[in-house]
């Protein structure tokens, strides 16, 4: 039996501004060296104090194009099915992305940032710092 859960409310926090349209951002690891601009929204401003001590942060949005999704997908990185929760892409049932990014700048409520894979105008739902101590393992296979 599933308990019942309160209704999820999620608010974006800022925008994601990229060179990538629709279809056409990276996958990720490959090729992603363009600097792209994280708009945090002027009332979440404050909340990016002393961001600047991280050299990567951890950026979680919302794959606000995708639609539908199946069960078994075939992945970029292999030509059979997999279970969809071993793949990366962006057609799920709560369609959220997240990236590990590294923060090349901030003005203001603008963050720069390197390694990004996700399309303009995507919304951010949320910014986390990346600690190597607490998201790096030594023996990830």
């Amino acid at each position: 039996m599933v308990e019942e859960w309160p209704t999820l409310e999620l608010k974006p926090i800022g925008v994601i501004h990229s060179p990538y349209q629709a279809g056409r951002a990276p996958r990720q690891g490959a090729g992603r060296q363009e600097i792209c601009q994280i708009e945090v929204f002027k009332e979440f401003e404050v909340g990016l104090a002393d961001i600047e001590g991280f050299s990567y942060i951890i950026l979680i949005y919302w794959f606000h194009k995708s639609t539908g999704y199946h069960l078994l997908t075939v992945p970029s990185w292999n030509t059979r099915p997999h279970g969809l929760f071993t793949t990366r892409s962006p057609h799920r049932p709560n369609p959220l992305g997240l990236c590990v990014v590294e923060l090349v700048a901030r003005e203001k409520n603008i963050l720069k940032v390197k390694g990004l894979d996700a399309i303009d105008g995507t919304p951010l739902l949320d910014i986390k710092p990346y600690f190597p101590s607490i998201d790096g393992e030594a023996d990830v296979r």
